[in-house]
């Protein structure tokens, strides 16, 4: 072998530095963490929601504010009084959604107080995930009217002030069902929707979603299944219910519904041919929202 070909392969065996790499593609981000199904609800399909998380920086630990969204579409925002917000439903994204939101916590809390975070920094694969920072036990997800949990008692600036009125004129009514864990009602036009994150890995849910409906069993009161979103490794149901009803009419068929669901998710048997067939046509019914 030559000296030039041995210069070729020794510069092919150079490490790869990961502050300049993109981050792999990760099917289940917030795997990991405390409350996976209300990240991905707060991420996807809940649109004004907060929750508070801890982390330690410096030594130190700190507190941050989760929301759906902020004003101006800010990945980021110090508040004069010292709190950290970061927010989920932002573009942009890399394909490691956990680390996006680790690496703009960090450059939030970088910045000085009273300053937004403009622009989400660059996500690396040499970056931490939310999975390397965070240190609460739980993730509880508070649902909002509106989005003036942007203000709390602080002011805002023309430009931000006409975001938070179109922001709440353009809000998706949402109320979270009691029965069950991240089982939000919502309108949508004239047209009323349960949509519930099952917290199981999606092609376990799937099966299992499979087995109610071959059994006659999937539909919610008089509610039907239309199908579901695949978001980040877990399983959204839809299901089209009475627009007259009042979103807390729901509680109690919702409750037996999951109770039928977690009965046939702890089947491990192969699915029968009705089955196999149900879950056919569920997944032909599936879009993928990440």
């Amino acid at each position: 072998m030559g000296k030039a070909s041995r210069r070729k392969g020794e510069r092919t065996r150079q490490p790869i530095d990961p502050t300049q790499q993109s981050p792999a593609f990760v099917r289940r981000p917030y795997d990991g963490l405390p409350g996976e199904a209300g990240w991905v609800a707060m991420r996807e399909i809940v649109p004004a929601a907060t929750a508070s998380v801890t982390f330690t920086l410096d030594g130190r630990p700190r507190e941050a504010t989760v929301a759906s969204v902020l004003p101006l579409a800010w990945p980021g925002l110090h508040r004069a009084d010292g709190t950290l917000f970061v927010a989920l439903q932002t573009g942009g994204a890399s394909s490691d959604p956990s680390r996006d939101v680790a690496q703009t916590l960090l450059a939030t809390a970088a910045l000085e107080p009273g300053e937004p975070l403009t622009a989400a920094p660059r996500t690396t694969a040499g970056g931490p995930r939310l999975q390397d920072l965070l240190t609460n036990t739980d993730f509880d997800v508070q649902l909002h009217d509106g989005f003036d949990f942007w203000v709390e008692g602080q002011e805002l600036d023309a430009e931000g002030a006409a975001s938070l009125q179109r922001a709440n004129e353009a809000i998706t009514p949402t109320v979270a069902l009691s029965s069950a864990e991240h089982a939000y009602w919502c309108r949508i036009g004239a047209r009323t929707y349960v949509r519930w994150v099952l917290p199981h890995d999606e092609d376990k849910a799937t099966d299992a979603l499979a087995r109610l409906h071959a059994a006659g069993a999937s539909s919610l009161d008089e509610g039907r299944l239309l199908g579901a979103f695949r978001a980040h490794g877990l399983l959204v149901p839809v299901w089209e219910v009475d627009a007259e009803a009042e979103p807390a009419s729901f509680d109690d068929a919702f409750g037996a519904l999951a109770a039928r669901f977690d009965d046939a998710v702890g089947i491990d048997t192969p699915l029968t041919v009705e089955e196999r067939r149900a879950r056919s046509g569920i997944s032909s019914r599936q879009i993928t929202l990440r």
